[in-house]
Formats: C-alpha cells, structure tokens, sequence
C-alpha cells in the first residue's frame, strides 16, 4: 500500500534568509555645518549668563555653605547625571556631598535624609513625576529642598523652599527637544557654585590634593623626596680610595647609574656616574686599572633634602646647564640617606 501524500503543512521548503536593513544615507557634515551649530550653542549659552538671576544664584550658594549636614542632589535622565557629577566635584573640594536617586529614595535610601541636610532637585521643566513623588517624603524627613529649573511656573519649584531659575532659550536640537543645551547650563551653573564654596571655605591646594591622593595632581602636591626614594640599603656607595674598576659592579648592579663617593660617617662626598666611567676610559685608557673613585668624582653634585616635594627634585634634576638622571639625599648633617632617580619619579606618577 503506497504511502499517502505528505500535506502541505509536512513540507519544508528551503528559504532565503531574511533581507538585511540596508544602511540609510547620510548627508554630509561639513566645517560650515559644526561651526553653525558651535555658535548657536555659544548664543544659546551667553543667553544663559546675560538672564541669570545672581541674587537667586547667590542665595542657593550662601545656603550651601551654611549647611550643616549633608547636601544631596537629585534628578532624572540626563539631568540626573548632571545632579550626579556636580555632587562629585563637591565631594572632591571636601564638600559632604552625595547623590539620591529618586527611585531609589522611595525604596529606602530616603532613611539617610536629616533636618539638616539640604536636598537639590535638578530638572529642566520643573514637572519630573519622579521628582515630585519624592518631594513629601524629603519635607517628612526635614530636609530643606532646593529645585533648579528652567520652565517658569513649573510644579517643582511651587512646592520647594527655593527654587533658581536656569534661563534657557531653547535647545541646540533642531526639534528643541534633546536636553543637550539645557544640559550644559546646569553644569556650567553648578560647577561655578562649587568653585564659589571652594574659593570661600578657603581650600588650600594640599588640602585638594588630599582628596586625589591617586591622580597626578595630589602625587605632585603629597609626594615628598623621602616618599620617593631608594634608601640606605639600595644605595650604590664606595668610598673615595676604592678603585674605579674594583666599584663596576656596585656601579652597574643597583640601577642608579651611578656611585655615592661616601666618608666613614656616611657623609656624602661625590658621585661618579656611568658617564664619568665613559670619559676616564676615553681619557686615560689602561690608567684607569690605577685610578681611585675619589681622583674622578664630582664633588660639588647636585643634592636635595628628604622633606623636599618630589615635584621639586623633578625640577631640580632638569634644571640648566644641563639635566642629571639622579640627586642625593642627604639630611641637615650632609649624610647619606638615600638616592631619588629620574625613573623613580616617572614610576611614581611624576
């Protein structure tokens, strides 16, 4: 008996795969087309500063620096990384600053708020619901809510103890739509406030260093010589009647490029370099087998303390006539207690 017909839901036909959307052409960006929008967003910025209420501005900082609790910003979207960011450069002038996600407050973390703490809401049209939830339960905790705004009559700032008008023209979007300009006014504006708290809480530059202990800056501002270099038992040292050819190894062997000509005491008398090797052979050829350390040493080296700033030594070694890749540190007594290189400066960050 023949087997019966497949039906058409049995069969399988091969397929074409699916057609891949094809890329859509792209107008040209030329120079003439950036600086066009550059200067529209230069306009649309200097509208920004010419209508900013300076009394208001100056009433939001005053209110910063008095604080005596914690300041918290907020915000959503775009305007939340602002809030975010700006929150930050406080933190790092030694401001008690933090960022409250909005969401996240109504879920919990509205518990770290306290009457003496100030909350900052940023948002552009003032009508965020997020924002406005959260608003209620910030005032049932005590906390003295600020909101920064950009659209007049807007219901955050009707229910906020102050509000700061952010004047906006309009967004360098061509739909006014994308927060790109709005942006960009808040961070100008917070950022300036944050200088203003640093500049009147009189922040010294140490003290700023301290709060980037792993950055260039606070290596540059921390750092001191003895933080920096190779002490007494990493020293290359001889002492002036030793034979240059009997120091080669000490002088190749610690990776300073040089020896430290040293007394009895430990008292620094010179340094003879690689380069001085170079230039005796040159000079004396098979004389050199005779010649003692102290005949060929220089005996007026460039030397730095140990409390001098690492900066410093960095300065000091590129200093004219000409650059040396090491200097000597010695105490107030001219003795010996260690060696800061060139390449151990550049290790540290310097």
């Amino acid at each position: 008996m023949g087997s019966l017909p497949a039906s058409s839901s049995d069969l399988h036909f091969p397929h074409s795969p699916p057609k891949q959307p094809q890329p859509q052409p792209h107008s040209a960006v030329d120079e003439s087309t950036l600086l066009n929008l550059f200067q529209s967003q230069q306009d649309h910025l200097n509208f920004f500063f010419r209508n900013l209420d300076l009394s208001q501005t100056l009433a939001f900082t005053r209110t910063l620096l008095h604080s005596r609790g914690t300041i918290f910003f907020s915000g959503v979207g775009k305007s939340g990384f602002v809030a975010r960011k700006i929150s930050q450069t406080l933190v790092s002038l030694a401001v008690h600053s933090s960022f409250l996600s909005p969401v996240d407050a109504l879920h919990g973390d509205i518990g770290i708020l306290t009457p003496r703490d100030i909350l900052i809401l940023f948002s552009k049209s003032g009508n965020t619901d997020e924002l406005l939830r959260l608003v209620p339960c910030a005032k049932a905790k005590g906390a003295y809510l600020i909101s920064v705004t950009s659209v007049h009559g807007n219901a955050l700032a009707a229910v906020c103890d102050m509000n700061v008008h952010l004047p906006l023209q309009r967004e360098l979007c061509p739909f006014d739509l994308a927060p790109v300009t709005s942006t960009a006014i808040q961070m100008v504006f917070g950022d300036t406030v944050a200088i203003a708290l640093m500049e009147a809480r009189n922040l010294t530059k140490e003290e700023y260093a301290c709060n980037h202990p792993a950055g260039r800056i606070g290596k540059s501002l921390i750092f001191k010589v003895r933080d920096v270099m190779k002490k007494q038992d990493e020293l290359p040292v001889c002492k002036e009647n030793d034979l240059i050819m009997d120091q080669l190894v000490e002088l190749t062997s610690k990776g300073c490029g040089c020896l430290l000509v040293i007394d009895e005491d430990y008292h620094l008398i010179g340094t003879f370099t690689d380069g001085d090797l170079r230039r005796t052979l040159k000079a004396s050829g098979e004389g050199i087998f005779k010649l003692t350390v102290g005949e060929m040493c220089n005996r007026n080296p460039r030397i730095i303390g140990p409390d001098t700033m690492a900066v410093e030594a960095m300065k000091k070694m590129e200093a004219p006539p000409s650059a040396v890749q090491f200097l000597p540190v010695i105490d107030h007594q001219n003795t010996l207690i260690g060696i800061v290189t060139l390449h151990g400066l550049v290790s540290a960050g310097l």
